[in-house]
């Protein structure tokens, strides 16, 4: 879900993966009520409850990680992402559509501004991940399935994710 400079992950609680049993369950008995009734209507409560339920499990999750990251640091760089094309790749869609990293980052982005504190938007086309951060040797490709890699140039392993918070880091403190 977040990555920050220091290596610290904050992982994705997938609400929506650990609730999809008892919505499938009760979205299957919906259709099987007679149009028109108060038992489909029940049942459509029953449903629309269940979803009630897991955004506001996420919206509560986020709240809170927003708030620890914008007490715990003095700037917030979020990585702007293209959440509809990654909605393209079929088996990471569900994933990446139950994390809500739009909301999460519109959350940073007003306690943020409330707090007083830095917050940078950055561009979608920085090569956070392919460029090694200590040497900053490029790589011309690297699929969204290799999770870390060896540097060819200095030899260390690297972490994708920590990689990037660790690209993105470096031109704040080489201007401060």
């Amino acid at each position: 879900m977040a990555i920050e400079s220091t290596g610290r992950k904050s992982a994705n609680p997938k609400f929506l993966k650990r609730a999809q049993r008892n919505l499938r369950r009760q979205q299957k008995a919906l259709p099987r009520q007679q149009k028109g009734s108060k038992h489909r209507a029940k049942a459509r409560r029953i449903v629309a409850k269940a979803h009630e339920k897991v955004a506001d499990a996420r919206a509560d999750f986020q709240h809170k990680l927003s708030k620890r990251l914008i007490d715990e640091n003095q700037a917030i760089i979020v990585e702007t992402l293209r959440v509809c094309n990654m909605l393209k790749n079929r088996n990471l869609a569900q994933a990446i559509s139950d994390a809500g990293g739009h909301p999460l980052a519109s959350k940073i982005t007003y306690k943020a501004e409330r707090a007083g504190q830095h917050f940078v938007k950055l561009d979608q086309w920085q090569a956070t991940s392919k460029t090694c951060a200590p040497c900053a040797q490029r790589l011309a490709e690297l699929p969204l399935d290799v999770r870390g890699r060896d540097c060819p140039d200095c030899g260390l392993h690297h972490d994708r994710d920590v990689n990037a918070a660790l690209n993105i880091r470096r031109p704040i403190l080489s201007c401060c």
